[in-house]
């Protein structure tokens, strides 16, 4: 039994707890809610790469001045996502989620009106804390659900993430000649304020699943694996909590290693279209939209392939498909190929991170929601400004190299903790 599959041991057993009147309804209504704020998530932060480009000319900021700005929104983001794992118990997960939307809203419409790289920096730290915290928050909430479900759609509310990048996307590549970024992203502003408007009242009548009692011992059916659906042979019971940080820690170092080519994906791809090879405003941003499709495409079927195929081989197989993916694009001569690159990429990576995070999640509640995203984001976040610095050494595509390497190394600790925290097998006495 697989590091990713142990989990569905403790699920497995797990009371489906009760959200409102605990109906289908309340259930499906809730869901959605969750769905608004991930796309909305995705929409904002979308919005905000694809004018990288111009806030870096109106900046007049070198590859590794950006870099460094961009290290605000790390920053941000990572102390903020151990607080707000706390926050989350004090307060609960919706609340959290809300108040987090509307920073996250205000936020985004202060970029445009720096003209320093320091500046920048500054105004992506208090980006950043919002961004931060509203993962942590809604990713709590969304394991709350899946728990309560029975079923491991954590991959649906990361697609909902990617179709809102890629509407984000796309309304940038239509708006880049015709709108300033002031104009543009004071419009997300808006957008994102209504939108939370809207959605709060149905997250904030629905309270999230308690804590489920624990619960007996469950007696399988004997010869079976206990991780697989159909029973197994053993009692299943929760790992014990000294063992559930060491997992939550290795689901958080794969999570970074995918997440990086995430995080290089939006805010440098753009960039790499246009810089590189000449593409277009309006295609440089029609790139990243390609990417956040592609990654919504390979989430709805997500669900699907934790099914199927396993955590395991869904997260291992994605890495590889990943690395392969950016190694096209980084090499590619042309356009096209960098494009296919791009989709090729995105479909690979659309599973690991809600797959371990998610997991994390079970384990450990919204700490280990916050734990595991703290290293998962910190790859998002902190790889952009790596690869800035390494394109002022060397060049922008081979600084995209770097995401193919950690996106194999992400599937090479997955296969190789599979059996991480496996009980012995019990060894047969000898006879006398």
């Amino acid at each position: 039994m697989s590091l990713l599959n142990k989990v569905s041991r403790s699920r497995s057993t797990r009371p489906r707890a009760v959200i409102s009147d605990g109906s289908p309804g309340s259930l499906l209504r809730l869901r959605a809610a969750i769905t608004v704020f991930f796309a909305l998530d995705g929409f904002v932060f979308a919005g905000w790469v694809v004018r990288i480009p111009a806030i870096k000319e109106q900046t007049h900021a070198s590859a590794s001045a950006l870099g460094l700005a961009l290290l605000g929104v790390s920053a941000g983001a990572i102390v903020t996502m151990a607080l707000v794992g706390r926050a989350c118990r004090h307060f609960g997960n919706h609340p959290v989620t809300v108040a987090c939307a509307v920073l996250v809203s205000l936020a985004i419409a202060l970029p445009p009106h720096t003209h320093t790289a320091w500046s920048l920096g500054a105004v992506l730290l208090v980006f950043g804390i919002g961004y931060g915290g509203i993962n942590v928050a809604m990713n709590s909430a969304a394991v709350d659900l899946v728990n309560a479900l029975g079923r491991p759609v954590m991959p649906s509310f990361h697609a909902a993430f990617s179709l809102g990048g890629m509407l984000g996307a796309g309304l940038g590549g239509l708006v880049a000649s015709h709108l300033s970024p002031s104009w543009h992203l004071a419009l997300l502003t808006v957008i994102g304020l209504l939108v939370t408007a809207a959605a709060t009242p149905a997250l904030l009548r629905h309270r999230a699943p308690g804590t489920p009692p624990p619960s007996r011992p469950v007696k399988l059916a004997a010869g079976t694996d206990p991780a697989e659906p159909s029973g197994g042979g053993t009692t299943a019971k929760a790992p014990a909590h000294g063992k559930i940080t060491g997992v939550v820690l290795i689901l958080g170092v794969v999570a970074l290693c995918s997440s990086y080519g995430e995080g290089a994906m939006a805010d440098w791809g753009a960039l790499h279209l246009d810089q590189d090879l000449d593409a277009s405003a309006g295609t440089a941003s029609a790139g990243y939209s390609l990417f956040a499709l592609a990654m919504m495409i390979g989430r709805l079927s997500g669900t699907t392939l934790l099914e199927r195929l396993g955590p395991t081989v869904t997260v291992v197989g994605g890495a590889f498909v990943s690395a392969a993916g950016m190694l096209i694009s980084a090499l590619a001569p042309t356009l096209w190929l960098a494009l296919v690159g791009f989709a090729v990429m995105g479909l690979g990576v659309a599973n690991i991170f809600p797959a371990t995070i998610g997991r994390a999640g079970t384990l450990a509640g919204p700490q280990g929601v916050a734990t595991a995203s703290t290293l998962g984001y910190g790859g998002l976040l902190l790889g952009p400004p790596v690869i800035g610095f390494m394109a002022d050494w060397f060049s922008l595509p081979t600084a995209l190299l770097s995401v193919s390497v950690l996106a194999a190394l992400a599937g090479v600790i997955a296969w190789a903790t599979r059996r991480a925290g496996e009980a012995p097998a019990p060894q047969e006495a000898e006879p006398a």
